[in-house]
């Protein structure tokens, strides 16, 4: 008997549904259920053939059990390894890489030291940065985010230099995107699941959470639409991740890719809509069924993206 296991957290909706439904095919061998944990031991496991990673981007215990799963056979979605490993402002670098447009981005230092530093630890980074080629390069309006992270958690719409230096004082020890505002025709929230299956969905972040999904006379454009999935699956190839979602603001009929590190983007049936709910839970139950039928016990069974997948084979 193979086992589907599913980790989750706050989620009401999608992760039963996602059981059911697995079960709900009878293939033979296979049956579905939420992960239960009672000991984790080193180098002991093997008891999922596939397991659908909902939270352990919150949970440092769940990333370590999930990490020793898959050195023992388990094909754990997304792989925890390259997970542990990325972030937005390296997700934007690879996509320059692939082709994909982007608004104009940089990093920056965080605004307080981290703990255990002091200005010693910086002896590297040049005082002052070149802030007026910064700003000249990313120009206002801007939006400054964390480099790593999602929710819209700590995102500020800045207007000029005196509101970023304000603002930046409220980051702490956050370290800080600064990028291009686009000013969109158009928003896509568009969700990619085995690196193969994708659902554009029109989106509007400037809604109230619940609305998001709700979107008047949205673009059809078949012509956009193709470019939004070969972005889409560019990212999510390049990337490694099985279930993803990737954003995109249209502007003057280019999508340029907002946000595409979302390695557990909301499922939700309140927030996503019937709809996309349905297609997100018959898709990606068909998916970890095709994964569990493919799995080997005892070998390792991660997706990598081809940023990995290439550079190994120039070794």
């Amino acid at each position: 008997m193979k086992k589907i296991g599913i980790l989750f957290g706050m989620e009401d909706t999608y992760p039963q549904a996602f059981i059911d439904r697995v079960n709900s095919k009878g293939e033979k061998g296979i049956i579905a259920e939420a992960v239960s944990i009672d000991k984790v031991i080193q180098n002991k496991g093997g008891e999922y053939a596939v397991i659908i990673d909902r939270i352990s981007q919150d949970v440092p215990f769940y990333r370590a059990f999930l990490k020793n799963a898959a050195l023992t056979g388990t094909n754990v979605i997304n792989n925890p390894f390259w997970w542990s490993a990325d972030d937005k402002f390296f997700n934007n670098c690879l996509a320059d890489t692939l082709g994909v447009p982007l608004p104009n981005t940089v990093i920056l230092p965080s605004n307080e030291h981290p703990t255990d530093t002091t200005s010693k630890s910086f002896r590297n980074l040049k005082y002052p940065m070149d802030w007026e080629g910064i700003f000249d390069y990313i120009g206002f309006p801007a939006y400054m985010k964390p480099y790593a992270g999602g929710g819209w958690k700590n995102v500020y719409r800045l207007e000029n230099k005196q509101e970023f230096w304000d603002k930046h004082q409220e980051t702490g020890q956050l370290v800080m995107l600064l990028q291009e505002e686009i000013v969109f025709q158009d928003y896509y929230r568009v969700y990619c699941l085995g690196c193969k299956d994708v659902r554009i969905m029109p989106y509007e972040p400037r809604n109230p959470h619940h609305l998001r999904y709700v979107v008047e006379n949205p673009n059809t454009d078949k012509k956009l639409m193709a470019t939004i999935k070969d972005y889409t699956l560019r990212l999510c190839k390049g990337l490694g991740y099985d279930f993803n979602t990737v954003e995109f603001a249209v502007r003057d009929g280019i999508p340029y890719a907002i946000d595409f590190g979302n390695p557990a983007p909301d499922a939700e049936l309140t927030s996503v809509g019937a709809e996309n709910f349905e297609w997100v839970v018959e898709t990606s139950a068909k998916m970890a069924i095709s994964f569990a039928k493919k799995q080997k016990p005892g070998q390792s069974n991660l997706t990598w993206g081809t940023f990995i997948k290439d550079s190994v084979a120039q070794k």
